[in-house]
């Protein structure tokens, strides 16, 4: 009998329509491997969750992106029902997506990370508390959701007190230069992708919106970097104890010597997830196909508490 596999995708994130591409994606790549697959569109409604479960899978695919799929909730409520699932368990997931608590335990395992602070939403528009150029956005979002660049000469509020909806605010120094993105696949980095766009930096709308990114891959850049981006990005993995996938991102300096410049920004538990996603991208180059990892996942899903 085929394995039963549940992609739970949507949610109620602001990442909520890319995780519907992700998620019938990877229906479409398990069903062709010969799973027995069904789609469940989550919704902050834990009954209806359990009622479209029933009968319990062998394995949950967790397509979901952003707060609630993302953050540790879905994937407890998978460990009380002793669902084997896909990605990392709860306590990465949540500590992934806090972004200054992972920058403090990333930078603990000797990667270099930008140092910020934490304040709340009426401090940001208060005043600058950091020289321009610096970066406001969520402490505790995902897909630069929320992220704004305060530039050199800026007199106007960071963010808008009436749209901010996503609880205390990080702020950072901005770092000049180049995004690059590793992916990490169990135990092992996969490569170095630099992102080129026109925005300021790789926000929502340059990640998700065709002709606004392009990949370079492998990154054009320094050996040296490329190794250190590749051990800083499985070693971020690692400190958190994420399984499964994670997309780790750097901004690199380069007028700066060596890897100097280099700066871990943020690991991502669960990357945005179709063929030509960037962690698929990197997999490909190194023979993984698209319904192989997807095959992958499935058969190392595992509880973790």
């Amino acid at each position: 009998m085929a394995k039963r596999v549940a992609i739970l995708m949507g949610g109620w994130s602001a990442e909520r329509e890319v995780s519907l591409v992700s998620g019938r994606a990877a229906a479409e790549a398990l069903s062709r491997r010969g799973y027995d697959v069904i789609e469940i569109d989550v919704h902050r409604d834990l009954p209806a969750l359990l009622a479209a479960l029933e009968p319990l899978p062998h394995v949950a695919f967790n397509a979901l992106h952003g707060r609630g799929g993302e953050d540790g909730v879905i994937q407890s409520v998978l460990e009380v029902l002793g669902l084997p699932y896909t990605h990392s368990g709860p306590t990465a997931s949540a500590v992934a997506m806090d972004k200054p608590l992972a920058k403090r335990l990333v930078a603990a395992a000797g990667v270099q990370v930008v140092d910020g602070r934490v304040a709340d939403a009426q401090e940001v528009v208060a005043g600058h508390l950091l020289d321009p150029p610096y970066v406001v956005k969520p402490a505790c979002e995902g897909s630069s959701v929320g992220v704004h660049i305060v530039h050199q000469g800026a007199n106007a509020p960071a963010l808008n007190l009436a749209d901010w909806a996503y609880g205390p605010v990080l702020v950072e120094p901005f770092i000049p230069g180049r995004e690059l993105t590793v992916g990490v696949m169990g135990d092992r980095a996969l490569s170095v992708t630099e992102i080129l766009h026109s925005h300021g930096f790789f926000d929502y709308e340059a990640k998700y919106t065709a002709g606004h990114a392009e990949h370079v891959l492998p990154a054009r850049v320094p050996d040296p970097l490329f190794q250190t981006a590749m051990e800083w990005a499985l070693a971020a993995h690692r400190a958190l104890g994420c399984t499964g996938i994670s997309r780790s991102d750097f901004r690199w300096d380069d007028s700066q010597p060596g890897v100097d410049g280099l700066y871990f920004l943020e690991i991502n538990t669960q990357p945005g997830f179709t063929p030509i996603s960037l962690i698929p991208e990197q997999a490909q180059t190194l023979g993984i196909g698209f319904e192989d990892m997807c095959t992958w996942l499935v058969e190392t899903a595992q509880c973790h508490a």
